[in-house]
């Protein structure tokens, strides 16, 4: 099982973001090739309704209309439901939107799926991590392993400067 990761490259900066084709908490589809030209913010997080991943949400919730206000897109992804997406959204009052990656291959390709550390043991999962995208569609940086305490303000340091 952890063997399956071991000659995996995570994403790095300057690299070409994946295209992907994904369904939002509505059920549209989202496709990355129809965000180019803008900056994108994605967050890869581990489970809708978790401690960590409500505040994570609810912190990149609170700085989303300034991010599109500068031209920014906000995501945020996890391999839970469409529907789970919506009731995370509709029971947390978020102002986000969730891309639903059941299947966890765009989390593989981008590396924010495989081994980690969770509560001692050695597991396989979703890895907390953030990529801002350039307008044409390259990793400008990266966040692996995040801590939620503080997270989005260096996240929004990055993007404004």
């Amino acid at each position: 099982m952890i063997e399956d990761f071991e000659d995996k490259r995570p994403l790095s900066v300057g690299d070409r973001f994946p295209d992907f084709e994904l369904q939002d908490e509505n059920g549209d589809v989202v496709r990355m090739s129809d965000l180019l030209g803008r900056r994108i913010v994605m967050f890869f997080y581990p489970k809708d309704n978790t401690s960590g991943c409500t505040r994570e949400a609810k912190e990149f919730s609170e700085v989303r209309t300034m991010l599109e206000e500068k031209g920014i897109l906000l995501f945020g992804i996890s391999k839970d439901s469409v529907r789970s997406h919506r009731n995370f959204i509709d029971k947390q009052e978020l102002n986000v939107r969730l891309l639903s990656d059941p299947d966890h291959v765009l989390m593989e390709q981008v590396g924010a799926w495989g081994p980690k550390i969770s509560y001692g043991k050695m597991t396989v999962g979703a890895i907390r991590s953030t990529f801002i995208i350039s307008e044409g569609g390259l990793v400008e940086n990266v966040w692996r392993n995040v801590r939620v305490p503080g997270h989005v303000e260096n996240v929004v340091k990055f993007l404004l400067g």
